[in-house]
């Protein structure tokens, strides 16, 4: 899911309708290549339908001289004229490379409904177009791809990228076609119930979150408005006049979330289709490459999500590489930090991260041995003002290093010993009291209000000055029980909206007052048993906490940009030297 639709909007470009030759800038393949429009009939989902694409191919590649191939698409609400998809497409056919890029399904001028990258969908349909690039079929106007590197018979030697919807479509095609050989996912999801309903409490499995309520809705509005948006539209992307566009299980799941309800029967079919078009659920056939790309300012797929492709990948063999950058979805996507990737332009060498993204191509795709893949883990830092030096490395994602406790008067303490015991409560209104972002607004850049907490609807506990910078590089945890008689008395009512939802974050709060929400990231939580202690992951954060800064640890009743609270359900923490609530910050070393 890329951009706001206004966004996606003033990046789209008129589709090619005639083979074109065009002249680049020095590059690889000599800068010149051809585009060619095409059309593909598949079947997917049940239904038959066109998949609209462009060919890049370079001059210097005929059948007697093959190139290995490069396989992209759009994001949400996007198609294959986006200038991202297009910047990608042109710079890998300058460096040699055959590229395809297509509009997903339901989306531009390819038929069929919206399937969220459900891989026997539309990863199905993908592997449809790498059959062309494997000589295997042709496209519907005759055209066919016998200048395609192959590793056998029918088996192209092909990788795939692209950024959010067009990032969980890789993963998708890999794990239903062993023939792709490389992947580059950037800013996309791992479990998609995470990522709109996210529970951030560790182990609560079945249990569903806080209803990403300003993203959601805004994608959904995004393909049900079609008919609105683009004339004559295909017939084989209407579903239904309840669902007009997506496969039911899409509009199902929507309905569920916005009726703030969670009676069993309906949770379980809303969290069984999430997972069902989740890379968390078929990582373990993916076994192609992986270097996947996540953003820091990113409110709709976290760090965490990124990290835990990342993992799974990792334990089960598959070579893969983590790279956090600065942007993702929110504030500042339309326009990258000096330095940083820009795919609206055609040239990656200009980045750290573009350059690991050549050279995981040339690696699995050119089968350059000489050439190395890079760090498993680099991370951007946004307080060094060298381009040159703004990536740290690692050889893993950092482990949780450092040890705060949360004290009955409010302050975080280094020692058990140090914990004041006390007892201190807030409770919820009817509204929502506390804000971290506008997240359509936020995710083009418009301004949006500091994030704030309403006095009497939350609790925090804040650190002393730091003496020297602190580091924090990976999600923070913490342990913590609380005490609700009301939450207690409705929790197991059967329908999960009547458990507790907090909202757990961690502000840098400077000398002045001032406090920061970094990213505007926050940790939504239903807690799945208030009577007894639970553990919170917080999305992962890059961030200098400078010398004579403090940290605040903050759980609020509310936030505007998910639902919350069903009734008001006051919560009192008390703390005691031997029964304190434990934050754990992921430090690395100066």
């Amino acid at each position: 899911m890329s951009r706001s639709r206004a966004a996606i909007a003033a990046l789209l470009g008129a589709a090619l309708t005639v083979p074109l030759t065009l002249t680049a800038g020095p590059a690889h393949a000599g800068g010149r290549y051809t585009v060619t429009p095409l059309r593909f009939s598949v079947r997917a989902g049940g239904r038959n339908c066109a998949v609209d694409a462009d060919l890049y191919r370079p001059a210097t590649v005929d059948r007697a001289h093959p190139a290995p191939a490069v396989l992209a698409t759009n994001g949400f609400g996007g198609s294959k004229s986006d200038a991202s998809t297009t910047a990608l497409a042109k710079v890998f056919a300058e460096r040699g490379y055959v590229s395809l890029v297509y509009s997903g399904l339901g989306f531009g001028h390819s038929g069929c409904l919206i399937s969220l990258d459900d891989p026997g969908i539309d990863g199905r349909a993908a592997s449809r177009l790498v059959d062309f690039l494997g000589g295997k079929r042709r496209a519907d106007d005759g055209t066919r791809a016998d200048f395609v590197t192959l590793d056998g018979p029918g088996d192209p030697r092909v990788g795939m990228i692209g950024g959010s919807y067009g990032g969980a479509i890789q993963t998708a095609t890999a794990s239903v076609d062993h023939r792709v050989d490389a992947l580059v996912p950037l800013i996309t999801w791992n479990d998609l119930a995470y990522a709109l309903d996210p529970n951030n409490a560790v182990g609560a499995r079945g249990v569903p979150g806080a209803f990403k309520w300003q993203w959601t809705n805004g994608f959904y509005l995004t393909g049900e408005s079609q008919p609105l948006t683009i004339p004559s539209l295909d017939p084989s992307r209407i579903n239904s006049l309840s669902c007009l566009h997506f496969v039911s299980g899409v509009c199902d799941t929507v309905h569920t979330l916005n009726s703030g309800s969670y009676p069993a029967d309906r949770t379980a079919r809303m969290l069984a289709f999430a997972r069902s078009v989740s890379p968390a659920a078929y990582l373990s056939r993916v076994q192609a490459p992986t270097l996947l790309i996540q953003g820091q300012a990113d409110t709709l797929f976290n760090l965490n999500e990124a990290t835990a492709s990342y993992r799974a990948l990792r334990a089960q063999g598959t070579p893969t590489a983590l790279i956090w950058q600065s942007w993702g979805h929110s504030g500042g996507l339309l326009k990258p930090a000096p330095g940083e990737l820009n795919l609206a332009q055609d040239d990656l060498e200009a980045s750290y991260v573009g350059r690991r993204i050549l050279a995981w191509f040339d690696r699995y795709l050119r089968k350059d041995r000489t050439t190395g893949t890079g760090p498993a883990f680099a991370y951007y830092r946004d307080w060094i003002t060298d381009p040159a030096h703004t990536y740290g490395t690692a050889d893993r994602v950092p482990a949780l290093s450092r040890t705060l406790y949360l004290s009955g008067d409010g302050t975080l303490v280094s020692h058990r010993a140090q914990v004041v015991r006390g007892s201190r409560g807030y409770t919820n209104w009817a509204l929502p009291t506390s804000h971290s972002e506008s997240s359509l607004v936020e995710s083009i850049g418009l301004p949006d209000p500091a994030p704030y907490d309403t006095q009497g609807t939350y609790l925090a506990w804040t650190g002393a000055p730091l003496t020297r910078s602190l580091d924090v590089v990976g999600a923070p945890r913490v342990t913590l029980r609380v005490d609700s008689p009301a939450a207690a008395r409705t929790q197991n009512s059967g329908d999960a909206a009547d458990k507790l939802v907090l909202f757990a974050k961690l502000y840098d709060v400077a000398p002045d007052g001032t406090q920061t929400l970094v990213h505007r990231l926050l940790a939504p939580v239903r807690v799945p048993d208030v009577t007894r202690s639970f553990t919170v992951t917080l999305p992962g954060i890059v961030h200098r906490y400078a010398a004579g800064h403090r940290l605040r640890f903050v759980i609020a009743a509310s936030d505007d940009a998910y639902f919350g609270n069903r009734g008001i359900k006051p919560v009192t923490v008390t703390s005691a030297p031997g029964d304190a609530g434990v934050l754990r910050l992921p430090i690395i070393p100066d």
